[in-house]
């Protein structure tokens, strides 16, 4: 007799749950906990951050469970090349920072941070261009973090300090101040939470309020979900992690390795801000770039790297909740 089809209901039983420290902290956060999933097809991750309801965990769920269940469409490219990122550290760490995503000639810098100034913020993005040199690349990520008259009033400097940006990422929340941005300002908007935060995704496109989108994998329901929004946006995207374990992140690089275009280094070379991983064989740029392959975790580093039987068991019951939350849609 055949086998019997591995169900949802299998991937939760066998959930385990690890904890990944971090190199430099990030988020707020010294450490990523990561709940895995093995089935037919591979590992999938479900990873939703500790604030998010269970509503905004469905998507988590339905990435996790394609990855273990479905497996990702065919890729058109067997590399793709990758950012490195800057959390909101002192300028004095930003040469071993970059050093963590060896050949990477493009640097996603992170700005507005409460903390933080705006002094830190020059700071850092000059020494970002420093370290790239003059044909470097250099985005920042304000998260939301301004309003537009912020926004006008600061942004030419930033642009000054780091020689030229590629593009800002999420400068305004508000998707009318973003188009009000581009209209008035040089430098190129990404879009980021105006898309995987927005009842209706499209509507960025539809204000024309960014040059770029950022899609990520979990947030917007998978591979295939965001191959499918990506078409439906019409623009240029860069394809992002969400402080993934190894696991995780090649879903973002299966994204990025199906995509029919993908002029921008992507987001995906955040394998090094971990100190620790579920794999022997990390997704590891080199030369900028992280191989197109599957992950496996590997039994040892998931029972070392292991959380607390408690926190285990709320990690599954948050899975749970997400699972009967995306039945009911």
């Amino acid at each position: 007799m055949p086998e019997p089809p591995v169900t949802a209901a299998d991937l939760l039983g066998g959930a385990v749950v690890v904890r990944l420290p971090l190199r430099v902290p990030f988020r707020g956060l010294a450490e990523r906990e990561v709940l895995l999933m093995a089935g037919p097809a591979g590992w999938g991750e479900f990873a939703p951050f500790a604030e998010y309801p269970p509503a905004a965990c469905v998507p988590w769920w339905r990435a996790g469970r394609e990855a273990a269940l479905d497996g990702w469409p065919p890729p058109v490219r067997d590399r793709v090349p990758v950012n490195a990122t800057v959390p909101a550290v002192p300028a004095e760490q930003v040469p071993a920072v970059l050093a963590l995503v060896p050949g990477a000639g493009t640097a996603k810098v992170k700005v507005a941070d409460p903390a933080g100034t705006v002094a830190d913020d020059l700071e850092r993005l000059e020494a970002v261009r420093a370290a790239l040199g003059p044909a470097g690349r250099v985005r920042i990520d304000v998260n939301g973090g301004w309003d537009l008259d912020t926004a006008l009033r600061l942004l030419p400097g930033y642009d000054r300090a780091a020689g030229g940006l590629e593009y800002v990422e999420q400068p305004c929340a508000d998707l009318a101040d973003l188009a009000v941005l581009r209209r008035r300002l040089d430098v190129p908007v990404a879009a980021d939470e105006s898309v995987r935060l927005a009842e209706d995704p499209t509507a960025v496109a539809r204000a024309a309020a960014a040059d770029v989108v950022v899609l990520k994998v979990a947030p917007l329901g998978g591979v295939r979900a965001a191959l499918r929004l990506a078409e439906r946006l019409g623009l240029p995207v860069v394809v992002s992690s969400a402080l993934d374990s190894s696991v995780g992140l090649a879903a973002g690089v299966a994204l990025a390795a199906a995509l029919p275009e993908l002029p921008y280094a992507c987001g995906l070379g955040t394998a090094g801000l971990l100190a620790d991983d579920v794999t022997d064989a990390p997704l590891l740029a080199e030369d900028g770039c992280v191989p197109v392959r599957p992950v496996a975790a590997d039994a040892s580093r998931v029972a070392r790297l292991a959380v607390e039987p408690d926190c285990a068991t709320a990690w599954r019951q948050r899975l749970g909740l997400a699972m009967q939350e995306g039945e009911g849609r």
